[in-house]
């Protein structure tokens, strides 16, 4: 079951509306707000969410991390801060397989984006959630977060790619043979075989340039067109 994403006190409309963004991004729907700073609707989140609107408009608000959560079986407190609170510590990839192998809805808290979850949200979760991060500029902004989380989720459930461009094929080796061909002339009519004792090194590193892409054989004509243009002039 996808997890609730649980933003606890936002405080601008434009961080909840990129938050909402990322979550749909990777799957994600269902997003809970505890006391946001400038209350809700918030008419900044929109523009933000960049068509993200259903997590909007279906977004509940609570006036307390404990109502947040009060349905939920696990909850996670995400946190990049050192806590003086023995809980276990997982990264997003190992909360994502915990969060599909178990039953029950969980919840995966972020604080405000001044300071993070205070200590006493972090206590209401079972498990700190955290990223290895660079100890002298440890700062994620709000959507950053999320999405480090909601992507983690995504790898486990099944997405749609991208729809793959069907590419060209590959030109058969006649045509490249005649591209080699048709530069090799004009550069020996322009004097760039020089001098004579390394113009096989030459050509063969010539060769080894046009053969390494795979041109097909579109890309051929076009290059000799090009070719036949400079010749011409």
């Amino acid at each position: 079951m996808p997890p609730v994403i649980v933003l606890v006190r936002p405080q601008l409309g434009e961080n909840i509306g990129k938050a909402a963004r990322a979550m749909l991004n990777f799957g994600l729907a269902e997003m809970r707000l505890v006391a946001p700073r400038d209350g809700w609707p918030n008419p900044a989140a929109g523009p933000a969410a960049s068509g993200a609107d259903i997590v909007l408009h279906d977004a509940k608000v609570f006036d307390s991390v404990a109502d947040a959560v009060a349905d939920c079986t696990h909850v996670y407190a995400t946190t990049v801060r050192k806590r003086g609170l023995v809980k276990p510590v997982v990264t997003p990839e190992v909360a994502a397989r915990t969060i599909h192998a178990e039953p029950g809805r969980s919840a995966i808290l972020f604080g405000p984006e001044r300071s993070g979850l205070e200590t006493d949200d972090v206590a209401i979760a079972r498990t700190i959630l955290t990223v290895p991060i660079n100890p002298e500029f440890g700062s994620l902004n709000l959507a950053q977060a999320v999405i480090l989380v909601a992507y983690e989720w995504s790898k486990h459930v099944a997405l749609e790619s991208p729809p793959l461009v069907e590419l060209d094929p590959v030109a058969p080796q006649a045509e490249l043979d005649g591209l080699v061909g048709h530069l090799e002339a004009m550069l020996e009519g322009a004097g760039y075989f020089f001098p004579p004792d390394r113009v096989p090194s030459a050509k063969r590193t010539l060769r080894s340039v046009l053969t390494k892409p795979g041109w097909n054989s579109n890309e051929i004509r076009t290059l000799r067109g090009v070719l036949s243009t400079l010749q011409r002039r």
